[in-house]
């Protein structure tokens, strides 16, 4: 019986000890912890798997910060019915908001709907939705960049290499014969991409002359296969290649290493995104440049605005484009600005 007495204070005193230091520490209220569930189009993408890596920094220094996250991320394979069960997996996992880079950016409404059952803020990302699903509910939105920008950037930058080296245009012909490699069919951003790299060599009075396309469904080693066929088809009359991104870019580069060209016939390799290889790829003068897609402030805003919408506390400090979305801006990339963002990573 005395044992008894003795367990039942010591049982006691460290229930006590326990309370006392909860409340010498301000512990987060439910509300506050913040249960991200990321679900994105395809693991093998190079840009996506660098921007959750941002992701993950933003997380760790939020943590730092008091707040309590977690986070569980799906990559679908690119299968839009394998994401729509994910999207119900992270939910039934009790993820309290969503960030969801689509797979097909045109059919949302089953994860919308889903969402909406369940009282869950879904932030889209990387691939916008058409806007009359993003106000199919007040609880969407979508943070990305201006893919018209990053379109005209990349025309802006073979413009600067055209009129600086005459050389560009190797037959002399007074015309850059030019081929593009697209990252996927009837995308909306890949469209977007080409469209207004061309429009701003027109409009900048460059006469060009489209030889081929390929879709490389932004993937490196698709690139590379479909720059082998164009080259064997057009041999040495490609002088410029425009690519939706910097894997399709060194895809192309492969083909032409592959080939074993000597580099005074090599065409000018421009791509988008400022990957870390791209940017290697910048500064060692494979790429003659590329556009940068601004990862670092896509993962801020999207876990600032997470944070916001589970906590109630800093929507009114985001700054929106109507009411819903975030864009970040995109910039031109040459060797020299290669260089010192590849120092900032590795300093």
């Amino acid at each position: 019986m005395e044992m008894k007495r003795i367990m039942a204070a010591g049982m006691v005193f460290c229930m006590g000890i326990q309370l006392f230091c909860a409340c010498g520490k301000e512990q987060p209220d439910i509300e506050d912890k913040v249960y991200l569930g990321v679900a994105y189009y395809d693991q093998s993408d190079t840009f996506l798997n660098s921007l959750i890596a941002c992701l993950k920094d933003e997380i760790q220094d939020y943590e730092e910060k008091g707040y309590e996250t977690a986070m569980l991320i799906r990559g679908a394979g690119g299968s839009q019915r394998t994401q729509n069960d994910q999207v119900q997996e992270l939910v039934d996992a009790g993820c309290n908001v969503l960030c969801v880079n689509l797979v097909d950016r045109a059919n949302p409404s089953e994860i919308i709907d889903l969402a909406r059952e369940n009282d869950v803020p879904v932030i889209f990302f990387n691939r916008e939705p058409v806007t009359e699903d993003l106000m199919q509910w007040d609880r969407l939105y979508y943070v990305g960049a201006f893919a018209e920008q990053s379109g005209t950037m990349q025309g802006e930058l073979a413009v600067e290499l055209i009129e600086a080296d005459s050389g560009v245009d190797r037959n002399r012909d007074g015309k850059i014969q030019y081929v593009v490699l697209e990252g996927e069919a009837g995308h909306q951003d890949a469209i977007i991409r080409t469209e207004n790299a061309v429009d701003t060599l027109k409009s900048n009075d460059i006469e060009v002359e489209k030889l081929s396309y390929g879709i490389a469904n932004w993937n490196r080693a698709q690139a590379q296969n479909q720059m082998l066929q164009m080259i064997s088809q057009h041999q040495n009359k490609i002088e410029l290649v425009l690519a939706n991104n910097d894997d399709m870019a060194l895809g192309a580069v492969d083909a032409y290493e592959k080939l074993n060209y000597t580099e005074s016939a090599l065409p000018v390799f421009l791509g988008i995104d400022g990957t870390d290889v791209g940017l290697e790829a910048v500064r060692d003068l494979k790429l003659a440049g590329t556009v940068y897609n601004d990862k670092e402030g896509q993962a801020s805003a999207m876990l600032k605005l997470s944070v916001a919408l589970v906590t109630g506390d800093g929507m009114d400090k985001i700054g929106f484009e109507k009411e819903r979305y975030i864009y970040l801006p995109y910039f031109k990339v040459t060797q020299s600005k290669a260089e010192e963002l590849l120092k900032r990573k590795n300093p």
